[in-house]
C-alpha cells in the first residue's frame, strides 16, 4: 500500500467556518441566455455519438452528474496545476487559495465519463453551470482529445489552458503548498481538495508524481502551522495503483 503523508487528521486542522462572500464584482457573470448560447455552440462542435467528460480533479470525486460508463484516459499536451487564484470557495479574501486547472505541456492521466443518451445542449448546460459562472472563464471550456485503451475520443474539458487574469502559472510546488495548507473557504480547504484528488486518483491507479510530492509538502506545512507532531496515525494508506 502507498502511504499518503497528508491524512484526514491533518486536513481537519485546516478547516474553518467561512461565510460565502459572493461574487466580488470584478468578473462578468453569465446570464441564462449566455449559458444556453454557449451550450448550443459546444453541442454543435461535438462529435457524433455519446457525450464524454474529461475529469482530472474534483470531477473524479464529485462529478455531480450521472454517468453510464467510465474509462481511464490520457490528455497529451496538458498537466495538472494549481494555478487558479481564488478568494471564494476554497479560499477567502483574507487568505486567498488556489484551484486546479490544466496547463500546457506534459501528459495528464484522468478519467472520462460517458453521460446517458439525451439532448446534448441540455447536458452541456448543466455541466457549464457547475463549472463556470463568468465570461472570463468561457475560453477554458474546450473539447480535449484523449486516448483510452479502447481508442481515442474527444471529451469536454473544463479549466483547460487558462491564462491571464486570475491565474498564477508555473509556481513551484513549495509555494503552492504554503497556500494550500492555509487557505479555506465556505466549501472547504485547499488541503481537503488536494487530499480528495490524490486519494481518488490512486484508487483509479493514477499516480501523479507532482501531486504526490505536493501532498507531502502540504502535510509538512500543516504540521508547521499547527505545531502538530508526527504520530503513528499520521499516514493514510491508499491502494497501490494497478500496473497497466
Amino acid at each position: 500500500m502507498r502511504r499518503m503523508s497528508l491524512t484526514p487528521e491533518l486536513v481537519a486542522l485546516c478547516h474553518r467556518d467561512e461565510v460565502d462572500p459572493g461574487p466580488d464584482g470584478s468578473w462578468t457573470q453569465l446570464s441564462d441566455d449566455d449559458f444556453q448560447t454557449l451550450a448550443m455552440r459546444l453541442s454543435g462542435e461535438a462529435d457524433d455519438g455519446p457525450l464524454w467528460v474529461f475529469a482530472y480533479g474534483s470531477l473524479i470525486w464529485k462529478p455531480a452528474f450521472e454517468s453510464v460508463e467510465q474509462r481511464r484516459a490520457a490528455a497529451h499536451g496538458w498537466h495538472r496545476s494549481f494555478c487558479l487564484d481564488i478568494k471564494r470557495w476554497r479560499g477567502s479574501r483574507e487568505q486567498p487559495g488556489l484551484m486546479m486547472a490544466l496547463e500546457r505541456g506534459g501528459r495528464c492521466d484522468g478519467v472520462i465519463y460517458r453521460l446517458p443518451d439525451g439532448e446534448k445542449p441540455a447536458q452541456i448546460e448543466r455541466l457549464l453551470r457547475r463549472e463556470i459562472d463568468d465570461h472570463e472563464s468561457v475560453s477554458s471550456v474546450r473539447w480535449v482529445p484523449v486516448r483510452t485503451a479502447q481508442g481515442s475520443v474527444r471529451a469536454l474539458g473544463f479549466w483547460v489552458g487558462v491564462t491571464g487574469k486570475g491565474t498564477s502559472l508555473g509556481q513551484p510546488l513549495e509555494s503552492v503548498a504554503k497556500i494550500l495548507a492555509r487557505a479555506c473557504g465556505h466549501v472547504g480547504s485547499g488541503a481537503e481538495y488536494l487530499y480528495n484528488t490524490v486519494s481518488h486518483l490512486e484508487t483509479f491507479g493514477i499516480h501523479d508524481r507532482n501531486l504526490w510530492r505536493l501532498q507531502e509538502l502540504v502535510a509538512d506545512e500543516i504540521r508547521l502551522v499547527h505545531g502538530h507532531s508526527v504520530t503513528s496515525h499520521d499516514t493514510a494508506e491508499v491502494a497501490e495503483p494497478a500496473i497497466t
